[in-house]
């Protein structure tokens, strides 16, 4: 099973974080921010990882320190689970509707990060979460994970369904994405023969 489980600590945060790419969708998240449990859980269920996440952070300020840093950990957890990411699908896009919005994510697991986000949200808030940090979130993962990601709201008016499209999106797009091609099980998919 490609899994890693990593850690990191600073003055403003706390974080773990243990992920199985080759999982059930299992999920044991507790971040001490509702929405971002909330989202974690649709990464894990929609790519079918199985995902653990203890956060503490300076909530007393925001709650941006504790989401850009749980995407920091989880973005090097996907890339350590990777391995040398032999027999890997590589490519993958997924588009995913909630009701009104419609999101469409495209993954190049690259190992150059690159984010290309096109999500503009209609609040500033989802509850007392922070919509900005939607990007923050996505960012970090990327670069960390070392994936070139864009990420496009084609529409959509509610903007806690603008989010759950994104993190939907994102699941499935990662779950096709690091599938093992059965056609190349044993091959880097690159023509510099790594990635």
């Amino acid at each position: 099973m490609r899994s890693a489980s990593l850690s990191r600590k600073t003055k403003e945060t706390d974080i773990e974080v243990s992920l199985a790419i080759d999982g059930t969708g299992k999920s044991d998240i507790a971040t001490g921010i509702g929405f971002l449990d909330h989202m974690l859980d649709q990464i894990a269920r929609h790519g079918l990882m199985d995902l653990r996440v203890r956060a503490k952070g300076d909530l007393h300020i925001d709650a941006h320190h504790t989401t850009e840093d749980v995407g920091i950990v989880l973005g090097q957890c996907f890339r350590e689970a990777l391995g040398e990411k032999k027999g890997i699908v590589r490519y993958a896009n997924a588009y995913v509707p909630l009701d009104e919005a419609l999101t469409r994510v495209v993954v190049d697991i690259s190992g150059r990060p690159w984010l290309v986000w096109k999500v503009d949200f209609p609040t500033e808030k989802i509850g007392t979460f922070d919509t900005e940090l939607v990007h923050e979130f996505f960012y970090a993962f990327a670069t960390n994970a070392g994936l070139t990601l864009h990420v496009e709201n084609l529409y959509g008016r509610n903007s806690h369904h603008i989010a759950e499209t994104c993190f939907k999106a994102l699941a499935r797009a990662l779950r096709a994405a690091a599938a093992i091609d059965a056609r190349a099980a044993d091959v880097i998919p690159s023509t510099k023969g790594a990635l």
